[in-house]
């Protein structure tokens, strides 16, 4: 009870007074993120919760300030999660509760709450429940097989203590704790279907600016003190959770995430002291302008890259038909057209499932055969059409959304580039984009997808019944080393799996990449150590505890 009723002082680091105000324009809608897995729950999930570490890139980069993760066993392939001594905002220790919570979540025990206290036959398609060591705070996973993701197999995205309160109506966080704990240990049917409801619909947020308290527990540098919506969106409080002690503790006493005026650009160093953007032809000038006067500008990439896509269908059937037309197209000529006065914060990818400066990426460039069999051509592209028994002028009809600046600067290049090899390339732009995709009447299109960052992601990309499948190019061999990677738990041997992924996708020529799409992040001299993280899951949010207001 002393540790519940005892509220720790604030870190010492953090300097009382100070704000910064940041140009937002997501929506928190959840305060549980596996539940509701939307960027602006993760944007603040990454603020206001702990964790083992996070994917970026394709990898896993620890946080050993929270725990310790540890193979202790290959066959059967056994991990143990050991948390180190974090707690909640409301002083309740985090411990091995909120650990098997959150593994029951990952796992699929909540996954269907309507139908959680039914006789089904879920049961039997859930993992074996992990041992708990509660003086130890872990808990040790058996896997029926090894799993490339083993690090994310227990995460503590909500409170257990809150979850037992909320489901079962226990009161004493130590008591509720326990019931949760016995309710997934005995597969407490009835328990479960409380726990499941709570777990998928207790953490909403209610339609109010008063906000429950215990929703807002946290086990991160940051907790949420205010939530307000107007006309122009919604605006986040957060200040500094007292009873974080991680590796990096706040300095910022409030950060305000408010909705970006129409021209945040402007708004820095004003309303604004952070903002991030797309890079336009519109905003080059004024950044730039900026940056001359010491504001910091940085360019990440936003986990997405442009590339041409082939339908592997018509005159396009042939493997040779469509190398012929990569090899007509000059990658370089098509990014600069499209990025124009940005041309310098688009970096150039020869990959499709992994990401351009990642670990992983060399060994994917250099073992996936692009720069042999689709970089630049050994004889003339206008007489390897010919080989493919394609005469000059045929058509290519390339599809691009016009409402976008790249992709129609990359289209006009990509035309006259293909001419130049006697292809003749029909303009099929267009300004519904997603409908014209969809109808697949288009020989190549011009589009930004998403780089995989698991092998769920990959397989819904790139497997043969893959729902996000672009190309719809179906290969039994990627099919298996996409299950091969799934099961491969060695860091170093995932990255050369990945590249033979990648070299399906060369050899069927029928993607090329073109370059990462960019994010500027743009911050005012009196802030410092803002670090923008690459890739989609919360760009700025994940460094927060960097951010210092300077003197």
């Amino acid at each position: 009870m002393s540790l519940v009723a005892c509220a720790p002082a604030m870190p010492e680091t953090v300097v009382q007074g100070t704000a910064v105000t940041v140009g937002w324009t997501n929506e928190f809608t959840s305060a549980n993120p596996a539940a509701s897995p939307t960027s602006g729950n993760i944007d603040i999930a990454e603020a206001t919760r702990g964790d083992f570490g996070d994917v970026i890139d394709g990898e896993f980069v620890p946080d050993e300030g929270f725990g310790k993760i540890t193979i202790v066993n290959e066959d059967p392939f056994t991990v143990q999660y050991d948390l180190a001594e974090p707690s909640w905002s409301d002083s309740v220790p985090l411990d091995a509760a909120d650990l098997l919570l959150g593994w029951a979540g990952v796992s699929g025990y909540f996954a269907d709450s309507e139908n959680a206290d039914s006789s089904s036959e879920e049961p039997t398609a859930i993992p074996a429940v992990p041992s708990v060591d509660e003086f130890a705070r872990s808990i040790k996973v058996t896997f029926p097989a090894p799993v490339m993701d083993w690090q994310q197999a227990a995460t503590v995205p909500v409170a257990a203590h809150v979850v037992g309160s909320r489901a079962l109506g226990i009161d004493d966080p130590m008591e509720a704790k326990q019931a949760v704990i016995r309710a997934i240990q005995e597969d407490d049917t009835k328990a479960l279907a409380a726990i499941s409801k709570v777990w998928n619909e207790g953490f909403q947020l209610p339609d109010r600016d008063e906000l429950p308290a215990d929703l807002l527990v946290s086990s991160g540098p940051f907790q949420v003190e205010e939530v307000s919506s107007t006309d122009n969106g919604q605006s986040i409080t957060l200040v500094p959770n007292s009873a974080y002690r991680g590796l990096v503790t706040p300095q910022v006493a409030r950060i305000e995430l408010v909705p970006p005026p129409d021209d945040p650009v402007t708004a820095v160093g004003d309303l604004l002291d952070i903002a991030q953007v797309a890079p336009v032809a519109s905003n080059q000038a004024p950044i730039h302008e900026l940056e001359r006067r010491d504001f910091t500008v940085s360019t990440t990439y936003d986990g997405t890259i442009w590339a041409m896509l082939l339908n592997p269908v018509g005159f396009f059937t042939p493997q040779q038909a469509r190398s012929a037309f990569i090899h007509a197209v000059q990658a370089s000529a098509v990014t600069q057209r499209g990025a124009g006065a940005w041309a310098s914060a688009y970096t150039a990818t020869t990959s499709m499932v992994a990401a351009p400066g990642s670990r992983a990426y060399d060994i994917v460039n250099e073992d996936s055969g692009f720069a042999q069999k689709l970089g630049a051509p050994a004889g003339e592209p206008a007489l390897e059409r010919e080989s493919a028994g394609l005469s000059a002028g045929s058509p290519v009809c390339v599809l691009y959304d016009r409402r976008s600046e790249f992709a129609s600067g990359a289209f006009a290049a990509l035309r006259d580039t293909a001419a130049e090899a006697g292809w003749s390339v029909v303009d099929c732009g267009s300004d519904d984009f997603d409908a014209a995709l969809a109808q697949r009447g288009w020989d190549a299109v011009i589009t930004r997808v998403p780089v995989p960052q698991t092998t769920e992601q990959i397989s819904a990309q790139w497997g043969s019944a893959g729902t996000a499948s672009i190309t719809q190019n179906a290969d039994p061999e990627r099919d298996a080393l996409i299950a091969q990677l799934e099961q491969t738990t060695d860091v170093y041997k995932a990255r050369e799996v990945r590249a033979q992924i990648e070299a399906t996708i060369v050899n069927a020529a029928v993607a090329l990449p073109l370059a990462a799409n960019p994010r500027v992040t743009i911050v005012d001299p009196g802030v410092s150590g803002v670090t923008p993280r690459s890739g989609a899951a919360a760009p700025l949010t994940s460094g927060v505890s960097q951010w210092a207001v300077v003197p």
